[in-house]
């Protein structure tokens, strides 16, 4: 039985990225120069969910998740002027954040509720740290964070269930997702969890600092072409 599943197994973590990556420039590309064309903005939609898987299992192999928390956020703050460059036009605005600070939100909300589990006693923490969740999600709207709750949930529940079956924590997000995005071409996004059910369990080559460039690169390249045409 394992070794027919082992067969269908056939992403590692850099492969994931690498789709992920590919379906974003798709709906990037797809959003600014031809917004007639409506596959590219549907194949989009899933690049979110295996970026938040990968977000999840970065988190559970980092060895120091402050670290891996601080490289995500300085990131995010350098992508912000591009990603506002092409969303609003305008150098700086506050009304909508990039994906990197959402990520940076889900991951911060995490380790401040694995740091109540950690240090407090009794039944009392388990209900605090859930709480605590559960602000973060909630905030993540005001705060105007790209993909807000969806994101912060699919990280968490993914994170959360890191000792579960693949298959039990894919289509617990899966649920999520169906739950917190149900309309028009956001239901494609589901197609994202099918990559991630093929993961393997391996990091593969690394390239840790591809996405860290890319993101923020391929935004300002987006940019500039539309400047140019």
């Amino acid at each position: 039985m394992k070794q027919g599943m082992k067969k269908w197994q056939l992403f590692d973590g850099t492969a994931l990225k690498l789709i992920a990556m590919a379906a974003m420039v798709l709906d990037h590309v797809g959003d600014n120069f031809f917004p007639d064309q409506l596959w590219m903005r549907v194949l989009g939609r899933t690049a979110m969910p295996i970026f938040a898987f990968c977000i999840a299992e970065g988190l559970c192999h980092t060895h120091d998740k402050r670290r891996y928390l601080g490289r995500m956020l300085l990131v995010a703050l350098l992508s912000e002027i591009p990603f506002d460059l092409v969303t609003s036009g305008e150098i700086l605005e506050f009304v909508h954040q990039n994906i990197l600070f959402t990520f940076s939100w889900a991951i911060l909300g995490l380790l401040f509720g694995e740091g109540i589990l950690r240090r407090g006693k009794g039944k009392g923490r388990v209900l605090l740290a859930g709480a605590l969740l559960v602000f973060f999600l909630l905030a993540s709207v005001p705060l105007g964070l790209d993909y807000n709750m969806l994101a912060v949930s699919l990280i968490a529940v993914f994170y959360l269930l890191r000792e579960k079956a693949l298959w039990l924590r894919t289509l617990a997000a899966a649920a999520v997702h169906a739950l917190l995005r149900n309309v028009g071409i956001y239901w494609f996004g589901l197609l994202g969890f099918l990559p991630i059910a093929l993961y393997n369990g391996r990091r593969g080559k690394g390239l840790k600092w591809l996405f860290y460039v890319f993101y923020p690169g391929h935004l300002l390249l987006i940019y500039l072409l539309r400047r140019l045409v």
